[in-house]
């Protein structure tokens, strides 16, 4: 299209020329002196038209030299990731045997990590994506943990289960622990408690008041001994009875004998 009007514009042109010089002959040769003056002056101007117009057409875009580049069909319309795991090499991925020593991550699976407040090119700069202005864009923790603007939270909106609380904020029974292992130079027939532990350099002190007996490493040796305890495992108290002795449950507040 813009061959064939740059070749009509310059098939214009030299017509125009052509006539000119006609008019421009036509003049010379004109017998008529006033008349030969006119058509001469006619042929001028048109001649001034004709330059005019073709110079004006020069800078018309049409007859600019206008390519246009095709852009090429197979554009890379992909994941910012995704080229490395098309270019990766994984035809032995089903071959080979995994071991400690050659773990690795697939390729592209692996995305690096969104540095913020490095400058607003990165797209995390400045505000770090939390906003201008708001609660939730100053420093620190704005709210607290599970808090929902006002609202009834989640977690007193659920029902609760109903039994014995065992969380956080309830007390829960914390035992010294006597093993078997320090049992088993008591001699036989005696009655074994931690004072008598103690007192003997078996054990050393503890800060509960409550003790619980439980297995020790060793094997129980002492036989026919009475412990005396505020609890026993289940393990320690077959130990103990296997060996004829006997056991003896305290009571956690006054120590007394409950039974045998």
């Amino acid at each position: 299209t813009i061959l064939r009007r740059l070749a009509s514009n310059i098939k214009r042109t030299c017509c125009s020329a052509s006539r000119c010089c006609s008019l421009y002959q036509r003049c010379i040769n004109f017998p008529h002196p006033t008349i030969a003056a006119t058509t001469m002056v006619r042929a001028l101007l048109l001649a001034a038209l004709v330059a005019s117009a073709a110079a004006f057409s020069s800078f018309t875009p049409r007859n600019l030299p206008t390519h246009v580049t095709n852009r090429s069909s197979n554009q890379l319309c992909m994941k910012i990731y995704d080229w490395k795991r098309r270019t990766a090499d994984e035809s032995a991925i089903h071959e080979e045997e995994f071991t400690f020593d050659n773990l690795r991550s697939a390729p592209g699976s692996r995305k690096r990590r969104n540095r913020k407040g490095r400058g607003i090119a990165a797209g995390q700069g400045a505000t770090c994506g939390f906003g201008m202005r708001g609660q939730k864009s100053r420093s620190g923790r704005p709210t607290r943990p599970g808090f929902e603007g006002g609202q009834q939270p989640l977690y007193r909106r659920l029902p609760k289960f109903q039994g014995r609380p065992t969380g956080p904020g309830h007390n829960k029974e914390i035992f010294n622990l006597i093993k078997l292992d320090d049992i088993n130079d008591a001699a036989e027939g005696s009655t074994v408690s931690f004072d008598s532990l103690f007192e003997s350099g078996a054990t050393t002190k503890a800060k509960q008041s409550i003790h619980k007996v439980v297995v020790g490493r060793e094997d129980f040796a002492a036989k026919g001994v009475t412990v005396q305890a505020h609890a026993f495992t289940k393990g320690a108290r077959d130990a103990i009875e296997g060996a004829g002795g006997k056991c003896e449950l305290l009571s956690k507040t006054t120590n007394a004998v409950l039974e045998a």
